[in-house]
């Protein structure tokens, strides 16, 4: 399942949405920001009951 989540872009701090598939279970990817194109580490926590409980963006080389 397809889940809209804001994300804060770790290096120009814009907000942007994104969409995270929850069906695949807690993950880790990286998009590159909507904004400035820079890449963005995306850690996705889902939980039991396949709902998004967390998004967490970092910078790629941090």
């Amino acid at each position: 399942m397809m889940h809209e989540a804001a994300v804060d872009c770790p290096y120009c701090g814009e907000r942007f949405i994104t969409l995270v598939d929850t069906s695949v279970g807690s993950q880790s990817y990286v998009e590159d920001c909507q904004v400035c194109c820079q890449p963005i580490v995306l850690t996705s926590i889902v939980d039991a009951k396949g709902e998004l409980a967390a998004l967490d963006a970092r910078r790629e080389n941090d």
